[in-house]
């Protein structure tokens, strides 16, 4: 058997790169005579914005701190030790950079093996021990510190999670095993599966505590000098903490059943982690720790030597690095500033965009429409929401008093868009339009300013192909509800000059948007490739394949959401719009549903009507429908849609819609809620076989989203 530091010495060869984390350790006395004490901080030597993680040499630092330590209890040198970090953070759990260098299942395995041998050295100590969640916390942060006999959090901790299912693994230092059996099965399954499923769900400080997890809970300033004056008292019997009696009976297996009905309903069985996670919490039910840690162990590395993580973790990355440096953007130096945002149009998507220009920008927002009714709807609407904001304590009364006195609306352009610099439209998706518009304010607006369009799919070019200075048109495309969802698709027109693509983008970053950077091509990346998905499904229904049947086929991808679920959602009208546009320029490939015609025209919000509160079809819309006799299986439509979607997205890559294949993830991520385990779509089409049976090749190299060949 080699031993924990010749593993973690074997592991840290592997990553080279591994920014290591220290763990120093000091002694005092504590307060009210409770005695010596020995206090391990975890610091990586960087601030706030370089995280504290756990790599091989870090696992191995602490190790030795705990030798230092353990050596000390063992000889009364010390009554407890204890375990913080940097300033605003605790430690943010394994240094996933080095999972993705791993190639082999042994590897892997002593990387969950490493962490563990550490960590459980923690409860084995001679003295207690005890964790002091200074700052920000997850994954195997969190769980260091569930291996110590007592815990304090910080009221001001902004971010606390195991976060490691929506990446595409467990917690697998102790996390599955310990959190059950110190806080009951059903928090902890809200914790691992539910919290993590949807979308990476942080907890604060206080709710650390009110779920048990935490024995104590205090302010942030003075947060290590009240948790070590509460240590004092735990030791010398002042305080004693009480913990629940776990259920260990059927409301176990009832919390695990709750767990897995989440996990279908988020992943319909497409990603095996949270299944994992639930085997394993399932198993915890007999506080056998050993045997829990060692499935631990068998899980983290038979999923990091699967698809899954890679994709999560590549996902990760694009929205964390690539999401922040959008390729081909120009040199945010030329950016000019804006003081000034102008929107023309006041429904409700202009309002939705006043609203964010305004919270983020805190600059003057003018709206203009037709009629002074729809200008005072949209105004009113902009102060409703600054109220709701107050209400929840967001902002206090000084700010939504100074933000409502920002917000104004105007019917005459000339006077609302004089000294703006960035104006906006979001009017009727109709180029006639929209050429009008952008011709008035060109009138009126400043030459330096930017016309920016919020359309989905008509051509920037076009749009500004009959103004004076169509060098200052650029497509800035939001998603619904422009408040969730972080895409913003900036599309470069055939005359758009440098300082204005430029403005766009520094604009974008303020707005805390993830921009990507497209080529003026019909409906730009995320409805185009939706279209032709949508479309595949339209067509096999049109043909004679069940609804039920074709919504069902595409389950495995895991989606937020199903395919008529999203027209419903759309709306199938803007739905059928896009389809035409598309098939206006791609004939051979977008196709017009006649059915989806008919439902539009039948004036109704989509297929399925909800009485017994789950979707069913609308009784209305199937007797609407005119079908074939082809039908099809799952398979046959699955194999179907994702052939489309791989030949539509090769073309869009040949095209240059885009920079690269990271960009479409990218965008169907941010601007699509496509799943994280999948890595988008070209991780999946790549793993299936089907991008090399359409394509002739795969999208991304072997180890980009893949384990390294």
């Amino acid at each position: 058997m080699s031993t924990t530091a010749e593993l973690l010495k074997g592991a840290a060869e592997l990553f080279p790169d591994e920014v290591v984390t220290q763990a120093h350790v000091r002694h005092f006395d504590l307060p009210l005579g409770a005695g010596r004490f020995a206090l391990i901080t975890l610091d990586n030597g960087h601030d706030h914005t370089k995280p504290t993680t756990f790599g091989p040499q870090s696992l191995a630092n602490l190790n030795a701190a705990i030798d230092q330590v353990e050596k000390e209890a063992a000889e009364g040198g010390i009554v407890g030790v204890g375990i913080t970090g940097k300033p605003f953070i605790f430690a943010v759990g394994a240094d996933l950079k080095g999972v993705e260098l791993l190639k082999e299942h042994k590897d892997a395995l002593a990387i969950g093996k490493g962490g563990h041998d550490v960590f459980k050295r923690l409860s084995g100590l001679a003295v207690p021990t005890f964790a002091y969640y200074n700052g920000a916390a997850m994954g195997g942060g969190v769980e260091v510190g569930l291996h110590c006999t007592y815990r304090t959090v910080s009221a001001a901790l902004p971010a606390f999670s195991l976060p490691e299912v929506f990446l595409g693994l467990v917690p697998g230092w102790g996390g599955c095993t310990l959190l059950p059996n110190l806080i009951g099965p059903e928090k902890a399954v809200s914790v691992i599966i539910e919290n993590s499923l949807n979308q990476n769900k942080q907890l604060k400080g206080k709710q650390v505590y009110e779920l048990g997890i935490a024995d104590a809970l205090f302010e942030g300033a003075d947060f290590l000098e009240q948790s070590l004056i509460w240590t004092a008292s735990v030791l010398k019997g002042e305080i004693v903490v009480d913990r629940p009696v776990i259920d260990r009976g059927e409301a176990w297996d009832q919390a695990v059943a709750k767990g897995r009905f989440i996990a279908d309903s988020k992943v319909h069985g497409a990603a095996p982690a949270a299944y994992r996670a639930l085997d394993i919490i399932a198993a915890a039910k007999n506080g056998d720790l050993q045997q829990g840690y060692d499935a631990e162990d068998k899980a983290l590395a038979d999923l990091i030597m699967g698809g899954e993580l890679r994709s999560g973790i590549y996902a990760f990355n694009l929205v964390q690095k690539r999401g922040k440096r959008p390729a081909g953007a120009p040199d945010k130096s030329l950016a000019r500033p804006v003081t000034k945002v102008g929107v023309v149009g006041a429904g409700l998507m202009a309002s939705q965009l006043a609203l964010l220009f305004l919270r983020r920008l805190e600059v003057p927002v003018v709206l203009t429409d037709i009629d002074q009714e729809r200008i005072d709807k949209g105004v009113g609407y902009v102060h409703a929401e600054i109220d709701k904001l107050l209400g929840k304590g967001r902002i206090n009364q000084d700010k939504a008093n100074r933000l409502k006195a920002l917000v104004t609306g105007v019917l005459d352009k000339a006077e609302g868009f004089a000294d703006a610099d960035f104006v906006i439209e979001a009017v009727f998706e109709e180029m006639g339009v929209k050429q009008q518009v952008f011709a008035e304010v060109e009138a009126v607006a400043p030459a330096h300013a930017i016309l920016a369009t919020n359309t989905s799919s008509l051509s920037v070019s076009e749009m500004a192909s009959k103004l004076k200075n169509p060098e200052r048109v650029v497509g800035f495309h939001f998603f619904n509800p422009v408040a969730v969802l972080p895409l913003l698709e900036i599309v470069r027109g055939e005359k758009t000059d440098d300082a204005s693509l430029a403005t766009a983008f520094a604009v974008a970053k303020k707005l805390k948007k993830t921009a990507v950077l497209v080529k003026d091509a019909p409906a730009f990346v995320v409805n185009r490739i939706l279209t032709r998905f949508m479309g595949e499904i339209q067509n096999v229904i049109d043909e004679g394949t069940p609804v039920e049947v074709a919504e069902k086929a595409v389950e495995p991808l895991g989606l937020p959401m199903s395919p008529l679920v999203l027209l419903e959602l759309v709306g199938p009208a803007i739905g059928l719009h896009v389809s035409e546009t598309l098939n206006g320029a791609f004939p051979d490939r977008f196709t017009v549903s006649p059915n989806l015609k008919a439902v539009v025209e039948a004036g109704k919000r989509g297929f399925y009507v909800y009485d017994s509160g789950k979707p069913e079809l609308d009784p209305e819309v199937a007797a609407l429908l005119k079908q074939g006799d082809v039908v099809l299986t799952e398979e046959q439509v699955r194999a179907r849609v994702l052939d489309a979607v791989a030949q539509e997205i090769a073309l869009m890559l040949d095209e240059g819609v885009v920079a690269e294949a990271q960009d479409i993830d990218l965008c169907l991520i941010t601007g699509a809620g496509w799943p994280f385990h999948l890595g988008g779509i070209t991780p999946y089409l790549d793993r299936e076989g089907v991008s090399e049976r359409v394509n002739g090749k795969r999208f991304l190299e072997p180890g980009v989203a893949s384990v390294p060949a």
